[in-house]
């Protein structure tokens, strides 16, 4: 009988243990003066390690260790706030602009880079338990940041000042390795006189990559380099409310004309294309390379690790028809996956989740293998596709953006389309991924966390990996009787000469299914002179033309769109005209003046020669009454964003050049 008692006083305890189960709390985070939601927010379990960032709808979901009583919420330009944990299980938060404190504060996000007008040093120190301290003088004040981490773990920032007490700022990942991230330069396109230029060519360009990187860095706590800045691909990481096609054509073509918001005087041209939507039972069977960087490199939590996470959402969007193998490179490059499957997904996420980081980077050799297991198994008809994930950072063999590009124009002839998926921070090699994209008829993608993966390989599946129209170009011929002087904004590295448009045999870019493209044209009116109007003496040798009033249709420009079909080598061509009849800009269309804002964001934060009276507010403003829908919260991000950039902005907290 005691026995009997003894074993039921141990069960019963054991019972007791399991019911002291950690509890999950979840909530929202909003701004406490506009009450929207707020994503990257910093979630913190008092006095541990353990946290987490709200999502792009403000969201967030944390397991509390046992005997936890408080949670910290923080992010750049806002109070701090510490929060008890009481009975429920939900716990949504409200926080506080803080206007003051990056003024106040220089604290960086991933790197030793500092604000231009900061004198002072860095201290890094490498063991487990390192104490980083950087004590250097803001402006006029003496402040103190101290940074304490262990190594993949958050860190936590202690701000100290001669004027305030001691506070927690907020939390931030480990520093990464020195930053040695490139980009490739970018020299602005400058407005045209149709007189001497009345043709302006461009290849599209659909990639988002850009926005998500820009993001990341605001995020992080620092403006980003301006080469990081492609003002096209920020407008087209959102999409955009235009209809497809209604004949058999791929793509669709819309304008919208009105004025410049940041100079009334000038006008702005909105072309929108919109690809042929395809249903996902009636897209062709896919043949499947994942091309997976597992060179040392790829250790960080957000880079292989992402990387899996990122490819196993993908996996999930397989049909049986569809088949994937899996080639990995380091040191050297060697297929892990045969061809396999779509319906075999535990075997496909299998070899995903045994993947390991470790070596040096013979990207070169991998892509190679990929191309060549691609063309082996080709699907005539099918979507036949290598997806790069890397950060880039090749290293053996072929490394250069030279080499890659001449690799990559070399095997895309085969028929096999590119996309690239770039992951980390420190080491980020855009420069080179977006070469590879560009070359390899392919798209790139950014993926700074698992709600973007989700968003490129599950929301946007059709348009990141099934082509509708390649090689697609844009020609816009300007009547000099109504233009003084035209300028393309963004797509500097898409530019092409007058007589690429007519050659079939030069590469474009290509669009998926379901994608939209905007371009934005700055337009100066006939008859407006200003100090981007330019003027040269008359020619001695060569005849006159004829003076711009005497051009005197209507016509504003003239558009022509040409574009191949996937497996086809000739182009089709369309066209539409745009005549001079300007909208009223509160008129306008929720996407036009949302793609307005971005764009006056995007030069705002490369410090555009052409930015003339855009400011931070009018484009916050802009973008806020020109949300719509906005069903996933995007365009609500993306004020957010511009918020924090505008604070960055007036306290000078560039990225490092």
């Amino acid at each position: 009988m005691r026995k009997l008692s003894l074993l039921f006083m141990l069960l019963t305890g054991l019972t007791g243990f399991g019911q002291t189960s950690n509890r999950t709390i979840s909530g929202t985070v909003y701004d406490a003066t506009d009450k929207q939601p707020i994503t990257g927010v910093t979630v913190k379990v008092e006095g541990t390690n353990v946290g987490t960032v709200t999502n792009q709808s403000g969201q967030y979901q944390l397991t509390i260790p046992e005997g936890k009583t408080a949670l910290v919420f923080s992010f750049i330009g806002y109070i701090p706030k510490k929060i008890a944990i009481g009975k429920s299980d939900k716990i949504d938060v409200k926080l506080d602009r803080d206007n003051k404190a990056l003024n106040e504060v220089v604290v960086t996000g991933y790197a030793t880079q500092q604000k231009r007008s900061v004198t002072g040093s860095v201290t890094r120190v490498g063991d487990a338990n390192a104490e980083i301290r950087i004590d250097e003088p803001v402006g006029k004040s003496d402040v103190k940041v101290t940074r304490t981490y262990t190594p993949g773990s958050a860190a936590k920032v202690t701000v100290r000042g001669t004027t305030s007490q001691n506070a927690i700022y907020g939390y931030m990942a480990p520093p990464a390795p020195v930053n040695d991230e490139s980009y490739k330069g970018i020299t602005e396109n400058g407005f045209q006189n149709p007189l001497d230029n009345p043709l302006s060519t461009f290849s599209v360009d659909v990639d988002a990559a850009s926005y998500t990187n820009v993001r990341r860095f605001i995020n992080n706590g620092q403006l980003p380099p301006k080469d990081a800045v492609r003002v096209e691909e920020m407008i087209n990481y959102f999409n955009y409310n235009l209809s497809g096609p209604t004949d058999n054509s791929p793509v669709a073509i819309h304008t919208e004309l009105s004025s410049a918001p940041w100079n009334p005087l000038h006008r702005l041209l909105r072309i929108g294309l919109k690809a042929r939507t395809v249903t996902t039972d009636k897209l062709p069977a896919s043949n499947l390379v994942f091309l997976i960087d597992v060179s040392g490199s790829m250790m960080q939590p957000n880079k292989l690790p992402l990387v899996q996470s990122s490819l196993k959402l993908l996996v999930d969007q397989l049909r049986d028809k569809d088949k994937v193998a899996i080639v990995v490179y380091a040191g050297a490059a060697g297929m892990v996956l045969p061809p396999t499957p779509g319906d075999q997904k535990t075997a496909i996420k299998e070899a995903i989740d045994n993947l390991t980081a470790g070596g040096s980077t013979a990207g070169g050799a991998g892509i190679k293998l990929a191309y060549n297991v691609a063309k082996t198994n080709y699907i005539k008809g099918g979507n036949n596709r290598v997806i790069l994930a890397t950060d880039g950072d090749f290293n053996v063999g072929a490394s250069s953006d030279e080499d890659m590009q001449q690799l990559i124009e070399n095997e895309r002839k085969s028929g096999v389309f590119l996309s690239v998926l770039g992951f980390g921070m420190g080491n980020y090699k855009d420069s080179k991924m977006e070469t590879l994209a560009d070359k390899g008829n392919g798209n790139y993608a950014y993926i700074d966390n698992i709600t973007e993966a989700r968003k490129t390989l599950v929301s946007e599946f059709g348009g990141t990996l099934f082509t509708v129209a390649k090689d697609v170009k844009l020609q816009l011929e300007f009547n000099p009787g109504k233009v003084e002087a035209y300028r393309l904004i963004g797509y500097e590295n898409r530019m092409l000469n007058k007589e690429d448009f007519n050659n079939d045999l030069k590469d474009a870019g290509d669009m998926g299914a379901g994608h939209t493209v905007t371009a934005l044209y700055e337009i100066i009116p006939a008859g407006v002179h200003d100090s981007f109007s330019s003027s040269v003496d008359p020619l001695k040798y060569q005849k006159v033309q004829k003076p711009a009033g005497s051009y005197l249709s209507n016509d504003l420009v003239t558009i022509k769109f040409r574009y191949k079909e996937p497996e086809s080598d000739k182009s089709k061509l369309s066209q539409a005209v745009v005549m001079d009849q300007p909208t009223a800009l509160a008129a306008t269309s929720t996407d036009f003046r949302f793609a307005a804002a971005v764009a006056e964001f995007g030069m705002l934060l490369r410090e555009s020669d052409y930015k003339q009276k855009a400011t931070f507010d009018q484009a916050i403003e802009m973008a806020r009454a020109a949300k719509g829908t906005d069903h996933d919260g995007y365009r609500a991000e993306f004020v957010k964003l511009a918020e924090s950039a505008k604070l960055m902005a007036a306290s000078g907290l560039a990225a490092k050049e």
